[in-house]
């Protein structure tokens, strides 16, 4: 098996910058370098990704960033010793220790278990302290060898006395028995032996933090008499808790940040959930929360099946107001449909490059009486623009009932979907289209979440969720579809569709502005995604005839990679202005924009919003008027200048795009010398070594 780490790996006593985000980006490059990786953004945005959704420092100055990535060739720890310290995120302060944690998409099992053994080893303070105490490159090395080897520390420093020991699983009666004579005062019912808890850990990645955790938990438990068993739903695979221990337990841990697999079995104990990270930074309050649960007869338990995601989604609702509930069902919904449209589109895109428009009238016919071995006239070209164009249109037919069921799945969790999408169903049968969705979307997730609320009995509980929610649910909401609101709903998608086909001349340059301004306005968020679906909901309907939607889509796409590639060409034009982090960042821009992904403008806009986004509309306006009066069109919902074959009057596109990214490059210029001066960027963060 090839070496997890070696000497090239690692970096000690050095200033890599001032932010997670500069020692990520560092250490990316140092696996890229040696060639483990193919590629240096693509390593450092699955790995930054990773840590901007769940901090990865821990308690003892250390950090584990982590991912899986498709730029890493094999399996690779990287290893840094920091100087000065960087905050990761830990509760006790900045870290000083980092290993970076990169592995394939597809990575085995052993080298998984590697990985995860090393992340477990720093919890134990004499590997930590070892680590710390190392004078060289080829020591660390060893020393971690060492660690996946099982093997004793070299020049391991003495271990702290309050070190605790690690181990999955039930703390032995011995062990167990000293630990409860060591503890301070009596557990609750110590007489008739050591109280019983079980736990399931899991985070993202499943690489680090699962088992982390874990160990963490057990060596708590240990030291407090408890007998605590771990089920870690890892990536280096998970051997599920017998059901007798599970029955045995007097309460439940969830260490999560990814739904628990087989929640089930746990159904009716009391429970103590939290993030993954909680179980490694406070695993003993954890133990004592769920110890008091044990007894607390008002404690929160594990839902029975069926009623769990109420309760999930109840407790993810507390606090909530109405728009935000409505933004999130909403933003869910286009989420999930983005993937059908997007492969749909590009295949209808091909469908008519290989069979040209009049595809749209005979792509059934030749798809069902013809094969390779029968063509139809035309030849190969327009049997496979056939094949293409069908499946993008069965793709593309997914449009309105994946928006309702996710919504409605965003509302009511499981129970949701298929009422969700029968109602979608619906709305695409009357004509009513992607409004009809969305009202036929949040009609089914309210209806299924209101009667996942009833008190059946037990014997009913376990059909809630398959067979009395769905019906129910379906026959309120697709009723009501057919019944009172699909017609009007229809009326409405036919007016606006009208309208926006008989748009011209100024009409039109007005409505390419106010879709450059909404693309611009939240880079990804929830206006930006408006855009999005009110763009990709027409498309379908585009024809050689009706340009329309494909104009809007040609708007939409264009707009939106402006701000990316201002940012990009603005870092370039004046360097002085922008951080290190930011100079890097624009690097990655100009792939980002060209791809249509406004996300890559979102570093800049977080750092200085009041700058950045109203450039990026300025310019995105200017790209979205000229798009639509020139009449660019767009077959592709995405893929920015990578589907030019989709593109009508590309030149226009481009010049479009062009025109907006240069006018707002030099919009964020002008304000960052001009408005409200900002401070230079701090040196040290321009003292990260030349090798990087």
């Amino acid at each position: 098996m090839t070496q997890l780490i070696t000497t090239e790996l690692v970096e000690l006593d050095q200033n890599l910058g001032t932010s997670p985000e500069d020692v990520i980006r560092y250490l990316a490059s140092k696996v890229a370098a040696t060639g483990r990786a193919s590629e240096v953004e693509g390593l450092f945005a699955d790995a930054f990704a990773r840590e901007q959704k769940t901090a990865t420092g821990i308690p003892g100055g250390i950090a584990i960033p982590h991912c899986r990535s498709a730029a890493v060739v094999e399996p690779t720890l990287a290893m840094a010793r920091l100087n000065p310290k960087v905050d990761f995120g830990a509760k006790d302060g900045p870290a000083d220790l980092v290993f970076f944690i990169a592995a394939p998409d597809g990575a085995d099992q052993e080298h998984l278990k590697l990985l995860s053994k090393l992340a477990r080893s720093l919890i134990k303070k004499d590997f930590t302290a070892a680590l710390r105490a190392a004078s060289s490159r080829e020591e660390i090395v060893s020393l971690v060898d060492g660690a996946l080897a099982d093997k004793p520390a070299a020049h391991a420093a003495p271990a702290a006395a309050d070190a605790v020991p690690v181990a999955v699983g039930a703390a032995s009666g011995a062990s167990a028995a000293g630990a409860a004579a060591a503890s301070t005062g009596p557990t609750t019912g110590a007489a008739s032996g050591p109280r019983r808890l079980v736990a399931v850990t899991a985070c993202p990645t499943g690489i680090a933090h699962t088992y982390m955790a874990a160990d963490s938990l057990v060596a708590a438990a240990q030291e407090m008499g408890v007998d605590l068993q771990v089920e870690t739903q890892g990536s280096s695979g998970a051997k599920a808790l017998d059901p007798a221990v599970i029955a045995a337990a007097d309460a439940v841990i969830f260490a999560v940040d990814v739904d628990v697999r087989g929640k089930e079995r746990f159904a009716g104990k009391p429970v103590i959930n939290a993030p993954v990270k909680r179980g490694i930074d406070e695993p003993a309050k954890m133990v004592q929360e769920a110890l008091a649960a044990a007894t607390d007869p008002h404690a929160r338990r594990v839902p029975h099946f069926g009623a769990e995601e109420q309760a999930q989604q109840a407790e993810a609702e507390k606090g909530e107001h109405i728009g935000q509930k409505l933004k999130r069902a909403l933003l869910t919904g286009v989420s999930y449909m983005i993937p059908f449209v997007a492969g749909g589109g590009l295949l209808i895109a091909l469908g008519f490059l290989l069979g040209g428009y009049n595809i749209t009238s005979v792509a059934d016919k030749v798809v069902l009486a013809n094969n390779f071995g029968n063509l139809p006239e035309g030849g190969l070209a327009i049997y496979l623009g056939a094949v293409l164009f069908k499946i993008g249109a069965l793709s593309m037919g997914f449009l309105v009932p994946a928006l309702a069921g996710y919504i409605a799945y965003a509302i009511a969790d499981r129970p949701g979907i298929a009422p969700g999408f029968v109602a979608g169903a619906v709305s695409g049968f009357m004509g009513a289209g992607f409004l009809g969705g969305i009202v036929g979307g949040l009609l089914a997730g309210y209806m299924a979440h209101l009667i996942g609320t009833w008190q059946v009995p037990r014997w009913l509980r376990g059909l809630m969720p398959v067979v009395i929610i769905p019906l129910l649910a379906s026959i309120f909401a697709s009723g009501l579809m057919f019944l009172v609101l699909g017609g009007p709903i229809a009326a409405i998608t036919t007016a606006l569709n009208s309208w926006l086909t008989g748009m011209t001349g100024v009409s039109a340059v007005v409505l390419g502005i106010i879709l450059g301004l909404m693309m611009c306005f939240d880079l990804g968020g929830p206006v930006n995604k408006v855009a999005y679906a009110f763009a990709v909901a027409g498309l379908s309907a585009g024809s050689a005839t009706n340009q329309a939607p494909w104009q809007i889509m040609a708007t939409v796409m264009a707009a939106g990679m402006v701000p990316p590639l201002a940012m990009a060409l603005a870092t370039t034009l004046d360097k002085k202005l922008f951080s290190l982090a930011e100079r890097e960042n624009g690097k990655a821009a100009w792939l980002l924009g060209a791809s249509f992904i406004s996300e890559g403008a979102i570093p800049f806009a977080a750092a200085d919003p009041l700058r950045v986004i109203p450039a990026s509309m300025l310019g995105g306006a200017l790209t979205g008027a000229l798009c639509m009066a020139t009449g660019v069109t767009s077959q592709a919902p995405h893929g920015g200048i990578f589907v030019f074959f989709a593109i009508g009057n590309l030149a226009m596109f481009v010049i479009s795009i062009v025109a907006g990214a240069v006018v707002s490059a030099l919009a964020v210029i002008a304000l960052k010398r001009w408005a409200v001066k900002q401070p230079e960027p701090a040196a040290s963060v321009e003292t990260v070594p030349a090798t990087v």
